[in-house]
């Protein structure tokens, strides 16, 4: 335990003195706190407002008391589950289970278990709720890749968008009947009109490549792409890349806080969160390069408390590597021994 508090310490002390323009700037304090428990991790979400965090692991999804870090409840039986989306209007939550191909709805209240939702095309991935239309929506690794709706309340499809892309990640809502997905192999932004669920325009985001998260202001109307390396701003009415911003690599969410207009950007390779402050619709200051560690690739933001999260698995040694599949594939990782619990606050 001691060697837990040291190693929070370190990171607080780290991420003060890595701001950029001092005196001016805001300086970050990172807590870490020990999850526990078995299974790997995709994504983070928060609940704006209330402190819970839902982080997928593996097989079922804790539900992590934010400020304490201590679990609170957990979500059984979601096989390679990936996300967790929350549709407060409904009261319902919803994650997307890429083993067996289903999505679990829950009540948003007592975690319980509702129905399991088939979707037939497969390779479920990320997910979001779309206040605007109240739709909850499935990228999905398929082929073609799909964006596929859901009513957040009854917890029907309602509709699916074939894509260009056969790795859709992070989509987004305009809350005006749009939809942005960001296809992470053809490096483009696809809008959606999601009175049709048809395809209407194709957006290269150039410089930025394999585009994995995504947010969007309202106010400003801009889209924000998140990369390894460089991510981007784009004009939600023309499509035009208007800036461009230097982070790490290993970039596989972001988040963004409207209020304080700040843009999180993790780098899992890196250990590092880039800290982006909006002066204008299209300027943009990086302000903190916060510490964090390796393998805490995705984040969540919740907007009302001001408050990042994010995870790191730490492994063991990796099994003996076996004979390579036909076409690659991913290297034998280690098991998981420690499932770290990082908040990131002002």
């Amino acid at each position: 335990m001691f060697d837990r508090v040291l190693a929070a310490t370190a990171l607080t002390l780290l991420s003060s003195l890595t701001q950029a323009a001092p005196g001016i700037a805001p300086v970050f304090k990172v807590n870490q706190f020990e999850l526990g428990g078995d299974g790997g991790h995709d994504y983070i979400t928060a609940e704006a407002g209330t402190g819970r965090v839902f982080v997928s692991r593996g097989t079922h999804v804790m539900v992590v008391d934010g400020p304490s870090g201590k679990i609170i409840g957990d979500i059984p039986d979601t096989p390679n589950v990936h996300g967790v989306a929350l549709a407060k209007s409904a009261n319902h939550g919803f994650t997307t289970n890429g083993g067996d191909s289903t999505v679990t709805m829950f009540d948003l209240k007592t975690l319980a278990v509702l129905k399991r939702i088939p979707v037939a095309v497969g390779g479920l991935d990320g997910i979001m709720y779309d206040e605007g239309s109240g739709h909850i929506i499935l990228t999905t690794h398929s082929t073609p890749g799909t964006a596929t709706a859901i009513d957040a309340k009854s917890g029907e499809i309602v509709g699916a968008a074939e894509l260009e892309d056969n790795a859709p990640e992070g989509a987004v809502g305009d809350g005006k009947g749009r939809l942005f997905v960001n296809n992470e192999r053809k490096n483009t932004i696809q809008v959606i009109d999601q009175k049709t669920m048809k395809a209407v325009a194709s957006w290269s985001v150039e410089p930025c490549k394999g585009p994995t998260g995504i947010a969007y202001d309202a106010v400003t109307q801009r889209i924000f792409a998140g990369c390894s390396g460089t991510s981007v701003v784009v004009d939600a009415k023309s499509g035009k890349v208007v800036a461009s911003i230097t982070n790490g690599n290993g970039v596989d969410a972001l988040g963004w806080d409207p209020q304080q207009k700040l843009i999180y950007i993790p780098s899992g390779r890196d250990g590092t969160v880039t800290v982006v402050h909006q002066d204008s619709a299209d300027q943009y200051t990086t302000v903190a390069t916060v510490p964090t560690l390796a393998g805490a690739k995705t984040i969540a933001v919740d907007p009302v408390r001001h408050v990042a999260y994010a995870v790191a698995l730490e492994r063991g040694p990796a099994p003996a590597a076996a004979a390579p599949a036909a076409g690659g594939g991913r290297a034998p990782q280690g098991p998981v021994i420690a499932a770290h619990f990082l908040t990131i606050s002002q």
